[in-house]
């Protein structure tokens, strides 16, 4: 047996920042050696930033990941690094001859192994995914190489993370290799309840390819993806070894007690198990084994389920803000639970200090509902202002005659205009407030309610929305979120008297049905066979069908689900198909 001290650089990339990113691998590279690692291991195409979608089809932006790599390889050893080796993923070109069907200029989802200067081994993604929000089909080309590079004594081999998920290829190939250990860069998203699916796959790849797996995950906001970090070390038995945090940069460092690798340099070909030939490419960068002193393995406590929530819509509003280059943003607050968790997530995220939030009151709104919003912004210390509503909406009206459902949206309006128009002038952010319910049923005015540039809760069902705002109201004293804002029943507030519930039925029946039709794609009598009630299926299927345009034109959100109105759930405006 050999050992190794190996660092999973759990890091948060910037999607084309190739300097910014080669900046921070040589940081994070920095911070390894000082705690005396033998490899790091970045995350799936770090360099580019993960993912870049559309970029990879342009040749200008492959040829800078390219040139990125080789120029970030000799940074390393020109700074006192280049005796650490390292992998990182990056996209390259298969050089393959074009052909109808194929991404233009045979991008490669790719990682390399960089060491002394030079990159000495390239791979790319074998499996490459094409369901829920993945598009990597129309993107790259397929890998069809397995490097296995001899450290310390150590054989260790690269697959990049979809190739854990699927049967077959760079896993069954590791084992025929003789790996002792399995290095995997990954961009795996969240989604609720994740983290728990993530280790028993790697438990299992690990068994199967008979070896170590070290599974390094990408951390950070990226438009409507979050991902979770949660980077992780199993045995070749399947148990947990090391595993880092949640939804934080850090940097895992391990030792490790391997075996001594034992083939010889050269090439050969393997049955991927899959329909596929790999060929498997063996280099030796160290022979002499080490023995020293071992550090105890670090394993994070896991998140609750409320608070891995919390916490990946706070990530993605900080990312989204940060990244996008917002030094503030600014919402409505009505007194209502929704803006309540809303202004409560982006005061969490980036300071209480840089949360603007508008009281826009109409004839309509309750005494109470001002005096929770107002509540609300004592608590927090946000930035507020009050901006009565009555006067423009009576301009609107006495040039056109409005009723009904017209002249309440005719409020929504007005007010998502003001919050518009204090955006340009003031260069905030606008966080639209509207949940997965509503989002679900069409229950928000188009142009109104629905104006902004983010919406931190709209994959979060209002059920959940009601436990989130209880959740975090443990976490701190005061509690941020006043309690007769979680408590009122909810209503928007456009006629008198008006309540939700005229619209819609209790949240706790509506969010069943929308999860059985909207994330499990139940049809009508599949629907009715579940339990619910066929009227009310009827009426659902029919609400959630019409609005299909309204969601085209919503601002992104944070993705916490298994499938959210965006890339996971993709129908046509224009379809006369109904259930039943």
């Amino acid at each position: 047996m050999a050992q190794l001290r190996i660092a999973l650089a759990q890091t948060n990339p910037v999607v084309g920042d190739l300097a910014g990113n080669a900046d921070k691998l040589i940081g994070w590279t920095r911070r390894a050696a000082d705690r005396g690692a033998h490899l790091v291991v970045f995350t799936e195409m770090f360099l580019t930033g993960y993912p870049v979608e559309d970029l990879v089809l342009r040749t200008s932006f492959v040829d800078a990941s390219i040139a990125g790599l080789e120029a970030v390889a000799a940074r390393l050893a020109a700074e006192g690094l280049g005796e650490l080796p390292v992998v990182v993923g990056y996209v390259d070109r298969a050089g393959l001859t074009h052909r109808v069907g194929q991404p233009k200029g045979a991008p490669l989802d790719a990682a390399a192994v960089l060491h002394q200067g030079r990159v000495v081994m390239r791979t790319a993604k074998h499996h490459l995914p094409n369901y829920g929000v993945f598009d990597e089909y129309r993107y790259f080309v397929r890998g069809d190489r397995l490097p296995v590079f001899r450290l310390h004594g150590v054989d260790v081999a690269v697959a990049i993370c979809e190739d854990l998920w699927q049967e077959g290829g760079p896993v069954s190939v590791a084992r025929e290799a003789g790996a002792g250990l399995l290095v995997v860069p990954n961009a795996s998203p969240y989604e609720m309840n994740k983290d728990d699916v993530r280790f028993a796959l790697c438990a299992r790849r690990a068994r199967e390819a008979g070896c170590a797996l070290a599974y390094a995950n990408q951390v950070g906001g990226q438009d409507e993806l979050i991902f979770d970090g949660d980077s992780l070390i199993v045995s070749a038995e399947g148990e947990l070894i090391a595993r880092s945090g949640q939804f934080t940069e850090e940097l895992l460092v391990t030792d490790l007690e391997l075996p001594a690798g034992s083939g010889e340099p050269g090439e050969f070909q393997v049955d991927a198990e899959d329909g596929t030939t790999i060929t498997v490419e063996r280099v030796v960068l160290s022979e002499e084994p080490l023995a020293y002193p071992a550090e105890p393995p670090v394993i994070e406590e896991r998140l609750d389920d409320r608070a891995e929530v919390y916490q990946a819509l706070v990530l993605g509003v900080r990312d989204y803000v940060a990244k996008n280059g917002f030094q503030s943003v600014i919402l409505g607050l009505s007194g209502g639970i929704d803006s309540a968790l809303t202004a409560t997530i982006a005061a969490d995220a980036i300071g209480p200090d840089r949360v603007h939030v508008v009281l826009m009151p109409s004839r309509y709104s309750s005494d109470h509902s001002v005096e929770d919003a107002e509540e609300l912004v004592r608590r927090q210390g946000l930035q507020s202002r009050v901006v009565p509503i009555a006067d423009v909406v009576n301009a609107f009206e006495k040039e056109i005659e409005l009723t009904g459902l017209a002249a309440e949206n005719l409020q929504a309006r007005v007010r998502g205009m003001l919050l518009m128009s204090l955006s340009n002038q003031h260069g905030h952010l606008v966080l639209t407030t509207g949940n997965k319910s509503e989002l679900a049923t069409g229950y928000s005015t188009l142009y109104g309610d629905s104006a902004g540039g983010f919406a931190p809760i709209k994959d979060v069902p209002k059920s959940l929305v009601w436990e989130l705002s209880k959740w975090r109201n443990t976490r701190s004293t005061p509690p941020p979120i006043p309690e007769n804002s979680i408590t009122k029943e909810p209503s928007a507030e456009l006629r008198p008297e008006q309540r939700d519930t005229d619209s819609l039925p209790p949240y706790e029946v509506l969010d069943r049905l929308l999860d059985d039709y909207v994330e499990q794609d139940l049809g009508r009598e599949e629907l009715i066979a579940a339990g619910h009630d066929p009227e009310l299926v009827t009426r659902v299927i029919r609400l959630v069908d019409t609005a299909e345009y309204k969601r085209r034109q919503y601002p992104p959100g944070p993705k916490i689900s298994p499938k959210n109105f965006g890339r996971d759930r993709r129908l046509p405006i224009t379809n006369r198909w109904r259930e039943g």
